[in-house]
């Protein structure tokens, strides 16, 4: 399905509601919750996530959901999760990650790591707002810019990376590149930031500045 034909699905304010709740629980979920959470029936709610799951926004598995095992466990259940590839678009069709992609092979080849860090923390100087207080603060603010923050514990994860398919081709210089963005953009406030890969995560993790 073309991407303006996939996106055009998320009009619907159910099937939008369906899809935010899936992808901001960043796990499987089965179409029960997802019905509980829109406010809908399971057969409706079923009905509008195998439509998200046919244009790709979404992918599924199937588990049983009570966690056991052989007989009496009941049947597998159909589960939905956020699709791992990303959707665009623009008109007409530009090329933007062609030409991102050509920039990062030459800025990797040249070795030119460290200026390209120091230009990403000058734009998130430039793109802050002013210190951030604390932890929700930023959490606030990543999310508007499509980090889509989550606590851990004592540490706020990021579930989205905005550079991930450039994350995936040139991992240490777009990670890098990432990490000094937000510095420059939570500069001077009282969160710190530092690289924290974990498997399905952006690799930056934010938790609380001790300075002393």
């Amino acid at each position: 399905m073309e991407d303006i034909e996939a996106i055009g699905l998320l009009q619907d304010p159910v099937r939008r509601r369906l899809y935010t709740f899936v992808v901001g629980q960043g796990r499987e979920v089965g179409r029960n919750e997802a019905a509980e959470a829109a406010g809908v029936t399971r057969t409706l709610a079923a009905f509008h996530l195998d439509r998200l799951a046919e244009a790709g926004l979404l992918e599924t598995a199937s588990r049983r959901l009570s966690g056991r095992s052989g007989p009496g466990a009941g049947r597998p259940a159909k589960v939905y999760r956020r699709a791992a590839g990303e959707r665009g678009v623009s008109l007409p069709p530009r090329d933007y990650r062609t030409a991102a992609s050509v920039l990062a092979e030459a800025v990797e080849g040249a070795g030119l790591d460290g200026p390209l860090q120091d230009a990403a923390r000058a734009r998130g100087r430039e793109l802050a707002a002013g210190p951030c207080a604390d932890l929700g603060a930023a959490a606030e603010l990543l999310a508007a810019r499509g980090y889509e923050p989550f606590p851990d514990g004592e540490v706020l994860r990021l579930r989205n990376c905005p550079f991930h398919v450039l994350a995936e081709e040139f991992p240490p210089l777009v990670c890098g590149m990432n990490l000094a963005l937000l510095e420059g953009l939570l500069e001077g406030g009282e969160v710190a930031v530092r690289m924290d890969a974990r498997p399905g995560l952006c690799c930056v993790a934010l938790s609380k500045n001790n300075k002393d």
